[in-house]
């Protein structure tokens, strides 16, 4: 059996996050990692307690949706909100951060983006992430996760 990678791992979870995304125009997942053991996991979607995208539609203001909450922010607020502490720790982003959550990012100390899809990628993240020595690698999605699981789940 091929494992996994501990990057396609994450990576996965992250997608798996996604799929929790209440916004309609795009699923985004997020795991914050430290010392190889997921702290925090996010989506983009709304405020808890507040009205979705996909009941309501999206609250657009420029070119953008401000109903939502983006995967990157929501997980890195699990983190402040319960006392995890992000500095030196990893992130895994099914899209790549927009210049808002990679300001986020370098603040909250975070030191590595790993993210699987390129997204309207600004060049002022780039110069953000580079000034600040956040590394940031791009770790493709492993489609076929199911192939790894065939024969082990059918006993």
């Amino acid at each position: 059996m091929e494992r996994l990678s501990w990057d396609h791992y994450f990576m996965a979870q992250s997608h798996l996050l996604a799929t929790r995304s209440t916004c309609e125009r795009l699923f985004v997942g997020a795991t914050i990692v430290r010392d190889k053991r997921i702290i925090a996991g996010g989506y983009n979607g709304s405020i808890a307690g507040g009205p979705h995208c996909i009941d309501e539609g999206c609250y657009m203001i420029d070119g953008h949706c401000v109903r939502t909450i983006h995967a990157e922010m929501n997980a890195i607020l699990q983190c402040a909100k319960f006392g995890e502490p992000t500095d030196g720790a990893e992130i895994y982003v099914t899209h790549y951060p927009c210049v808002q959550c990679c300001k986020a990012i370098i603040q909250a100390g975070i030191k590595t983006v790993y993210f699987a899809k390129d997204y309207k990628n600004h060049p002022y993240a780039n110069e953000l992430f580079e000034a600040a020595n956040v590394t940031v690698k791009k770790v493709p999605f492993k489609k076929n996760i199911d192939k790894l699981f065939s024969d082990k789940t059918e006993a």
